[in-house]
């Protein structure tokens, strides 16, 4: 007779700034609160793809300064607005775990934690219900749960994760995390067969994830623990910047899960992208015959396999073939889908040059 699982609590990490998906994506409203992929943002996304899984209200770990935007999000799926940890500045995922399994631990509660970043498309949500549900009981039994991305091509923009033996008939063993390869690697991983993409997706007990902190990362253990004795509970739960800046900033990868020997994998193919980039952007949306991707009043003639975006007034091309071109009422990019992983440069120019649209929309007067 199978065992009933622990609560699952999801928690949602809104901590990106996007700024490979500049102009539309700036620090004052990045991807995750833009309706990118379909009609809804992807935080709305993210949570209403909780649906079917039995799970508690979720808790969401995000930037102070998109409290109310995140609070917004909150409301209208239906959940407390106040299920917000506030961080003061980003310290990497890790981190955001650690406040996030302190805080749903405080009153003496051991759940699974759904570990989920807030800006991922996901397009089998019953394939990822399934996933999941096999990685909570993993979890249960005290294994560091990660997800990876079947393949489908070698993409050199994600990490990779080598499985090695298996924990059981679906889940393997992590041997290594591996950073964003070059194409002749990504090739030889996908030859190879035992590598998958590194999704960013979690599921641990939080006693299992603050023991593999106490073990491998106490400086970031206890930096955590002075930050949520000073934190401020209000709209949330905001995080003290004084203590917040002496834990370390470290990803789980990093901090936790190529330490451990409890670290599993457990095989996703579910339509999964981290849509970092307007090249990502265009391989899920949809297309026309001649392979572009059109969103906003287009016109485009002798134009292929372009992403041509328009937020606020017509856009026209003419003989364009791989391109990116973004329009929004203050800036437009124009680059080729190769150099679509590049636009990060763009953004540090500009910050270089004290530009606001750098991390904010500017109102132009006519």
């Amino acid at each position: 007779m199978m065992r009933e699982l622990p609560q699952i609590v999801p928690v949602l990490m809104s901590g990106g700034a996007g700024t490979r998906l500049w102009p539309a994506s700036r620090s004052d409203r990045p991807k995750q609160f833009l309706p990118l992929v379909g009609d809804e943002t992807m935080v709305a996304a993210t949570l209403h793809r909780l649906e079917g899984l039995d799970a508690a209200m979720p808790l969401v770990v995000a930037n102070q300064a998109h409290a109310t935007l995140v609070a917004d999000e909150l409301t209208a799926a239906g959940f407390d607005p106040d299920r917000m940890i506030l961080e003061p500045f980003g310290r990497n995922t890790a981190p955001a775990a650690t406040v996030a399994a302190l805080e749903l631990t405080r009153d003496g509660a051991d759940p699974l934690m759904l570990l989920l970043p807030a800006d991922h498309v996901i397009e089998d949500v019953e394939a990822f219900h399934d996933a999941t549900r096999h990685a909570c009981r993993l979890a249960a039994e005290g294994h560091l749960v990660t997800f990876g991305i079947v393949p489908t091509a070698p993409e050199t923009g994600y990490g990779y994760i080598r499985a090695g033996s298996p924990v059981d008939k679906v889940a393997r063993r992590v041997v290594e995390f591996v950073e964003k390869p070059d194409l002749p690697t990504a090739r030889s991983y996908i030859t190879a067969g035992n590598y998958l993409w590194n999704s960013g997706m979690f599921v641990f007990r939080c006693s299992a994830y603050l023991n593999a902190l106490q073990e491998f990362a106490p400086d970031m253990l206890a930096g955590c623990r002075s930050t949520m004795d000073a934190a401020v509970r209000g709209q949330g739960l905001l995080l003290d910047p004084t203590a917040f800046a002496t834990t370390p900033a470290d990803s789980i990868d990093y901090a936790v899960m190529e330490r451990t020997t409890d670290a599993a994998v457990v095989p996703l193919d579910a339509g999964w992208s981290d849509v970092g980039s307007w090249l990502a952007l265009r391989e899920i949306a949809a297309t026309d015959d001649k392979g572009n991707a059109l969103v906003g009043d287009i016109v485009a003639t002798d134009t292929t396999n372009s992403y041509i975006r328009a937020d606020s007034r017509l856009v026209t091309v003419s003989g364009l073939d791989n391109a990116v071109v973004v329009e929004t009422p203050d800036a437009v990019l124009v680059t080729t889908i190769d150099n679509a992983q590049s636009v990060k440069t763009i953004v540090d120019m500009l910050k270089e040059q004290d530009r606001p649209e750098a991390t904010r929309s500017v109102r132009r007067d006519t």
